[in-house]
């Protein structure tokens, strides 16, 4: 039992979340980097996320406020239909797997999502969606592994696979050394992708 207090702030972020066939696909085309380039900091296989709307460092308060929220915003809509295409990375220290299928749905989702945050009174900064699935990052001194990796999946096309649940998600970043690490503190099934009694919220 955890008996820690909670924090009074979480770094926290809104995001879709791949289904694990389509993560192991990935990983098995990833295993020539993963020999090739050990130096990399890889990110865990589980905590792979398309982010929609980072939110940075927020008071434990707003919680409540999201989660509401965002509940309305997968209630009120369709599942997507993704897939995972390609590699890139961002400044040759950024490695990430691009993301295919209905990009005109994806973009309006974040904008609707940072709508409906707005609309709760928090503030955070605006980044322009680039939808991408952040793999790795290099150390400072390593200025070749990223993109060395990035050409490696260049033909790299996955299955499609549909969006099933929205996630609120925090992150332990800044708060230790480590690795980063990701837990949903909640995540709520699009209207589409609802089953049966499945559309009731899950925790972590």
């Amino acid at each position: 039992m955890d008996d820690r207090p909670e924090p009074s702030t979480l770094r926290v972020f809104v995001a879709l979340a791949p289904p694990d066939d389509a993560k192991d696909e990935l990983a098995r085309a990833l295993r020539p980097a993963y020999a090739g380039y050990p130096r990399l900091r890889w990110n865990r296989i589980e905590d792979w996320h398309i982010t929609l709307a980072f939110l940075g460092e927020l008071p434990a308060t707003a919680v409540p406020l999201l989660r509401s929220a965002l509940a309305g915003q997968a209630a009120s809509r369709p599942a997507l239909r993704l897939g995972l295409r390609g590699g890139g990375h961002f400044d040759q220290r950024l490695l990430w797997s691009g993301i295919d299928g209905d990009l005109d749905g994806l973009h309006l989702l974040a904008a609707d999502v940072r709508s409906v945050i707005r609309s709760c009174g928090i503030a955070f900064t605006e980044r322009p969606l680039r939808p991408h699935l952040t793999l790795a990052r290099s150390r400072r001194d390593d200025p070749t592994s990223v993109p060395q990796a990035a050409a490696g999946l260049a033909g790299f096309v996955g299955r499609s696979w549909r969006t099933e649940r929205l996630h609120l998600v925090g992150s332990n970043i800044g708060r230790g050394p480590g690795p980063i690490c990701y837990r949903d503190i909640e995540a709520w099934r699009f209207a589409a992708a609802r089953t049966g009694g499945e559309d009731a919220p899950s925790e972590s």
